[in-house]
């Protein structure tokens, strides 16, 4: 089994992770892609882990129904202990009801005795409250937990109001319940009239603040959050308020009472392809959530994966463009003027790089190369750009020129780089699939499909920068 967990018969989305006894319980909804064996619909699955690294799949949890039924589809939920009873509270979706009176989206519940097996409620269903100013057809994702302070249960929902320009309509809905059974609903947590829609509500407190993380329909695949010291807000920005970048999406949040984590999802490329467009579906990525004292998040590789890596893999350090210094685990160059590079031997499928970066004044940027090829024609990039606060995930080909239709891609995120302070760099790869992660703050989630082996390289172009502790290292 692969470090970033995906099913072996399809694609897994939109995980929702429940803890319980010493266990993460991460239910996620399967897409198979193809009919044949399984008909339409997508069910809800279930793998049990303790570290992120072994995974137990419990199989197929919550069923979906048929083409005519409701829940053709089973949407985004989640999961709550009542008193000796585990709740499952889902979006029955089948887009064939939109526009015909019926509800396209609505929100159902399944039970459970054990976490394993579990009942669905046939006698249950419930629908946006129109009354309240919603729009019938966007009614999902429902997010529950006790409000201590109310003294009751709230279920927070992706929904959208019926007023107003059609793509500021999205809002995150609400309802209370005094017992987990019955639901009323009531007006918007928040309606901050910007976007489509805000799915998958994910909710949790830590020290004075709430946290809201939500992602955002029509924006790619990317997952955000607000922060608030009261539930009825305001609800206000850090800086940078995203997990990870354009391709980490409907990620949601547990803890151990500790340490917390999101569970968000790398989507795959059409035809496993570096010019493929996103899908929807792919790999589990989790990150570890910590908050920071003027109250942002920030992420970090989890510690029981980063520990899986144990073996260290061969570095054969190689010069290949301007001047080396060699240790025993740093490299450094001195690039004025110039562009410098090193290759320091192939790399596994799967493995985990390690480095320390430090760069002097003045440097343009530096980083790693990734599956170089041997004559250095193509390659991926993890590229460290100084001058815009930016690391960048990029690729060579040979084929690629001024007049290219499809320029290389990127993928990009802002952490602030300070000459003459050390930078953690750490680069998980399984596969087609990888995330880099910056000085235990910024993540960025991408995929490598193009090339599937090539060297490990360093580069600087134009400055001083030394890369100390270089690690490489399989499970």
């Amino acid at each position: 089994m692969t470090i970033l967990y995906r099913p072996d018969d399809g694609v897994a989305g939109d995980f929702i992770p429940f803890f319980w006894e010493g266990d993460y319980h991460l239910f996620y909804i399967k897409e198979y892609g193809a009919e044949t064996g399984h008909g339409p619909g997508r069910p809800w699955f279930h793998l049990v882990t303790r570290d992120f690294v072994n995974f137990e799949d419990w199989g197929e949890a919550v069923t979906h129904g048929a083409p005519d039924e409701q829940d053709v589809d089973v949407g985004t939920g989640s999961v709550i202990a009542g008193d000796g009873i585990f709740y499952i509270y889902y979006t029955g979706i089948n887009p064939s009801f939109a526009g015909t009176g019926k509800a396209a989206q609505v929100v159902m519940r399944a039970t459970s005795t054990d976490l394993r097996t579990w009942h669905k409620d046939p006698d249950f269903k419930f629908f946006a409250p129109t009354e309240l100013g919603y729009e019938l057809d966007d009614w999902r994702d429902p997010f529950i937990f006790w409000n201590e302070a109310a003294g009751e249960y709230w279920m927070l929902m992706t929904a959208r109001t019926d007023r107003g320009p059609v793509r500021n309509r999205g809002c995150i809905g609400l309802a209370v319940s005094s017992d987990l059974v019955t639901w009323e609903g009531r007006p918007p947590l928040w309606a901050p009239g910007e976007v489509w829609a805000h799915p998958c509500p994910d909710l949790f407190h830590h020290g004075e603040l709430w946290y809201l993380v939500y992602s955002v329909s029509r924006e790619w695949i990317a997952t955000h959050y607000r922060m608030a010291h009261s539930l009825e807000g305001p609800w206000t920005s850090a800086d940078d308020d995203m997990f990870d970048g354009l391709a980490y999406g409907a990620a949601k949040t547990a803890g151990d009472g500790s340490q917390r984590y999101s569970f968000g999802w790398l989507p795959a490329r059409a035809d496993e392809s570096d010019d493929g467009e996103w899908l929807w579906g792919g790999r589990l990525v989790v990150h570890e959530v910590v908050p920071q004292p003027d109250g942002s998040l920030s992420v970090r590789i989890p510690g029981t994966v980063a520990g899986a890596f144990d073996k260290p893999a061969p570095l054969l350090p190689q010069p290949v463009l301007g001047s080396w210094e060699i240790e025993e685990e740093s490299v450094g160059t001195s690039a004025e003027g110039r562009y410098a590079l090193m290759t320091l031997g192939e790399m596994p499928d799967e493995c985990l790089i390690e480095t320390t970066v430090t760069f002097a004044p003045g440097l343009t940027n530096c980083g790693l190369l990734l599956r170089a090829s041997d004559d250095l024609e193509s390659y991926y990039q993890v590229r460290l750009e100084p001058a815009r606060n930016r690391v960048v995930l990029d690729r060579w080909s040979p084929q690629f020129s001024v007049t290219t239709t499809n320029p290389p891609f990127m993928l990009e995120r802002r952490v602030v780089l300070e000459p003459d302070r050390p930078l953690k760099v750490q680069v998980l790869v399984d596969g087609t699939a990888l995330v880099i992660y910056i000085d235990d703050r910024v993540a960025l989630s991408g995929r490598i499909y193009d090339r599937r082996e090539g060297a490990l390289g360093l580069f600087a172009t134009e400055g001083d920068v030394r890369f100390d502790g270089l690690r490489m290292a399989t499970q």
